[in-house]
């Protein structure tokens, strides 16, 4: 008896992100949770707007029969049509329900995709940095997730991607806006992005491209995320109401197929199938419910680009350089070099940043070295009463 090798590997190297947030949680024991400046996990501090509460009240007392019942494993059929108009919204192209399987969250979809186009030893590609999970969700299905480099202001570098596409390239992973970074990628990059795999195809095997857009309805500055189905046929969109809504706890996602991909029907059964497979059997009954209605509210995200200006005013006072965020709500930041010796390596930085009671992310976790993550979905006041720590700490280094 005992845990799997890999397992075990795979839990070594696991994300830097939680292991952040259990440190604050020792710190904000031993100094009061005021005193401890917690960046470290993105997650949503704006409760659900009041009209999402009203339509959650309304569904949980409606005495519906059979409402906590199995339904078809892809999802309910009114939620996937709702889920099926989103979509079709925001990418410019006429989605069916027949295109959509609901998932336990953007997680969820992932892997369901995952688990239904990789064969053991396949690859997929994607830019750094990523979100550190994708490792584990590649690994999951026998697949092996291959980092490229992105350009300076963190946006796709089409020739490293060209130089890592093989015969074992099954997909290439996108996210914008970007977590760690908020770089969104523009309708340029994506059209460069779409002609490069189509080019490829012509050798052999065609990729597809998966777009992971949790954060898509919140950017700043008027920023638009680019659609993908009209540039390209085989094309995945996964999602979720984790960040949008804010409800990452109730895991409710879906995932989107491009109704012109030449395997769609293929594809969309093979993903049913690795719903019930991977032991979701379906995404949870009730959210579905919830989310078929929900989906049209608005949403005022002003708070999210207040606190943005707020976090970049403090480490501009500090001296720490950052890539400003086109959305999202995180911060990447560059290491300051040490100054007894050049020093920026982003592990030895975040453990000395927590005796100025400041948790951060270290780079490494999303592929990128001498850089960490700040989460800004925290209070005005967390923001505001780390201005100190943080110039402290950035003068002493």
């Amino acid at each position: 008896m005992g845990v799997a090798a890999q397992v075990l590997k795979a839990m070594e190297s696991s994300s830097a992100i939680r292991k952040a947030f259990e440190d604050g949680l020792q710190l904000k024991k031993q100094y009061g949770e005021k005193n401890v400046y917690d960046f470290s996990l993105g997650n949503p501090d704006l409760e659900p707007p009041e009209e999402v509460e009203n339509i959650i009240k309304k569904i949980a007392s409606s005495g519906e029969k059979g409402a906590h019942a199995y339904m078809p494993n892809a999802g309910y059929m009114e939620t996937r049509a709702a889920m099926a108009e989103k979509v079709s919204s925001e990418q410019g192209v006429k989605v069916g329900a027949d295109g959509v399987v609901m998932a336990v969250g953007a997680a969820g979809a992932l892997n369901v995709i995952f688990k239904a186009i990789l064969e053991p030893g396949d690859e997929v590609i994607v830019p750094a940095p990523f979100f550190a999970e994708y490792t584990h969700y590649c690994a999951n299905h026998g697949g092996k997730l291959v980092p490229v480099s992105t350009k300076d202001d963190f946006s796709l570098d089409l020739d490293a991607i060209a130089a890592a596409l093989s015969t074992k390239t099954a997909a290439v992973l996108i996210n914008s806006p970007n977590n760690p970074t908020g770089k969104i990628y523009s309708e340029n990059d994506i059209k460069a992005l779409a002609a490069l795999l189509e080019e490829h195809a012509k050798k052999g095997r065609k990729p597809y491209i998966i777009a992971d857009e949790p954060y898509r309805a919140i950017t700043y500055g008027g920023k638009k995320v680019s659609a993908l189905f009209p540039f390209y046929d085989a094309a995945i969109v996964a999602s979720s109401f984790a960040k949008n809504l804010s409800l990452p706890g109730e895991r409710i996602g879906y995932l989107a197929i491009n109704p012109a991909c030449p395997d769609k029907d293929e594809l969309f059964a093979a993903c049913v199938f690795a719903t019930r497979v991977l032991g979701y059997v379906n995404a949870p009954a009730f959210f579905q419910k919830v989310v078929a209605q929900a989906w049209k509210v608005p949403v005022d995200y002003s708070s999210y680009s207040e606190r943005r200006d707020a976090l970049t005013g403090v480490l501009k006072k500090a001296g720490i350089e950052f890539a400003e965020p086109e959305g999202a709500f995180y911060l990447f930041c560059k290491v300051p070099a040490r100054k007894t010796d050049g020093c920026t390596d982003e592990n030895l930085f975040c453990d000395y940043l927590k005796e100025y009671r400041v948790l951060a992310v270290p780079g490494t976790g999303f592929g990128k070295k001498a850089w960490f993550r700040l989460a800004y979905c925290v209070s005005k006041d967390t923001i505001t009463n780390s201005l100190d720590s943080f110039v402290q700490a950035a003068k002493n280094w």
